[in-house]
């Protein structure tokens, strides 16, 4: 069968949505910007779409679009700069600024990919800002299917990409994965951005559909690869099992009709027990911090085989000890919810009441739906749908706001 035109155009661009990352990481660490970077990369695959259509799709396309790649980077650093003023940019580097401190462990893990999304996810940047470059270079999604992910413009989009850019030149964000102090933080930086991610696919914030599995997917693959680039980081492990234990229960989050199913109806049946057993086998490797904590109590909701059989007092401990550890009035919320399983309903709404006039968790709409489940278990039935009425007028997912409303319709 002849391969037409259009079949090399749709390999060309396979091969680029899964290669883009790793070409604009290599290219990054040539010429020392994000921005630059990716222009080279998609200059590559220009290149590609102009000459495979003659020559044919090469044995290994990925490192063709790599090394055509590279080559205009170097080519543009040559005419950019000559030979000797980078000796002399380099001699004076060294002479004003001393290197780094060597760690006593050589933990500086040499990988462009990794560099890429130390890069991408760098605090100098706003958390939106952060979340649109990384899945832009690290997942390969265009301007217009991040935009659809968010429910955002693409114009917007695409200036908050430019944007990013932009900073990341002017504040002379180094290409390199930190040391020391810094890189505590800077992983931080790049845990909350999968972390954000998935959120976003898993509990939509708003718009028609409950869940976007796509999302869901590109922040695991990161976490993923993110945990395999750094073995010896406990929190990374932390972050893979909570997002493995949390994507497990997908399939049966939503009905036939895309409602959401709460966690009580659920079919365990359907639960995926691949994913439960790569976030036990990361739960393993993980310490003690939030994101593990986390996983652990996920972990306690994928053991049980049913509903029933929760352990929900671990889960109220394990909040707890999260509560300690990072202080928030949602993982308050979340504690009072366990403790209201374990201990009763009487026992959690004095939690809850106490969270009411907190400024920040005014217009969470989570805060009125347990405050109405909690009134409905103890027979307060009018308080309760006065609640879930106000839980639905605060989301802006429709599919939370129809489950709402029907539980206050429900009530006597």
């Amino acid at each position: 069968m002849a391969v037409t035109g259009a079949d090399t155009a749709q390999a060309v661009e396979t091969v680029f949505r899964i290669e883009s990352a790793r070409i604009t990481a290599v290219v990054a660490r040539i010429v020392g910007d994000v921005g630059i970077a990716e222009e080279l990369a998609q200059d590559a695959l220009v290149a590609a779409l102009e000459q495979w259509p003659a020559t044919g799709v090469p044995a290994n396309p990925g490192a063709w679009l790599t090394a055509t790649a590279k080559h205009r980077a170097i080519d543009l650093v040559r005419r950019k700069e000559t030979y000797a003023r980078k000796l002399a940019e380099v001699g004076r580097t060294l002479e004003d600024v001393p290197p780094p401190p060597e760690p006593a462990e050589p933990d500086d893990i040499d990988d462009d990919l990794l560099r890429l999304m130390f890069t991408a996810c760098h605090p100098v940047l706003a958390a939106d800002a952060r979340i649109a470059l990384t899945l832009r270079l690290m997942g390969g999604l265009t301007t217009r299917e991040i935009a659809r992910a968010f429910l955002a413009s693409e114009p917007t989009v695409a200036q908050r990409i430019v944007r990013a850019k932009r900073t990341l030149a002017k504040a002379g964000v180094p290409f390199e994965v930190p040391y020391g102090a810094d890189r505590e933080q800077r992983l931080a930086s790049v845990l909350e951005v999968i972390y954000l991610i998935f959120n976003e696919g898993y509990a939509a914030t708003a718009g028609d559909d409950l869940l976007r599995p796509a999302l869901c997917e590109d922040a695991l693959r990161l976490a993923r690869l993110l945990s395999a680039l750094m073995p010896d980081e406990p929190e990374v492990h932390g972050l893979a099992a909570l997002l493995e234990f949390q994507a497990s229960r997908t399939a049966a989050r939503t009905g036939p009709d895309g409602e959401p199913v709460l966690l009580a109806d659920q079919n365990r049946a359907t639960w995926n027990r691949m994913l439960i057993r790569r976030g036990v086998e990361a739960l393993s490797r993980a310490g003690s911090g939030p994101y593990a904590l986390q996983a652990a109590i996920a972990g306690c909701h994928a053991r049980a085989v049913r509903y029933e059989e929760t352990d929900w007092a671990a889960i109220a401990t394990l909040y707890g000890r999260l509560a300690e550890l990072t202080p928030s009035p949602v993982v308050e919320l979340n504690r009072a919810v366990a403790v209201s399983m374990a201990e009763g309903p009487e026992a959690a709404l004095p939690l809850v009441d106490a969270l009411v006039q907190d400024p920040a968790l005014r217009g969470y709409h989570l805060l009125p739906s347990v405050r109405g489940d909690l009134l409905e278990r103890l027979g307060r039935p009018e308080e309760a749908r006065a609640e879930f009425e106000r839980a639905a007028s605060l989301t802006a997912n429709a599919r939370e706001r129809d489950l709402l409303l029907r539980r206050a319709a429900d009530r006597p």
